[in-house]
């Protein structure tokens, strides 16, 4: 794991005001871990632990709530 890169980017988000959903996705599978149980997960979820699992930080304005 890319310490440096993870915060960066968890800091980043935080800092645009994306959706907590996606943030706890998005480090979710950025560090391998096993999805929420079904009835926790939302789109906000599932966009973002797809996003952490490919490294991707490229979609974080289409969920900040700003």
């Amino acid at each position: 794991m890319d310490n440096e890169f993870y915060y960066e980017a968890v800091d980043r988000m935080q800092k645009m005001n994306v959706d907590p959903e996606y943030i706890q996705g998005w480090i979710g599978g950025y560090m391998k871990n096993p999805q929420r149980e079904e009835q926790r997960r939302n789109h906000a979820y599932e966009a973002g632990y797809t996003d952490g699992e490919n490294r991707e930080t490229g979609n974080f304005e289409n969920w900040t709530s700003a």
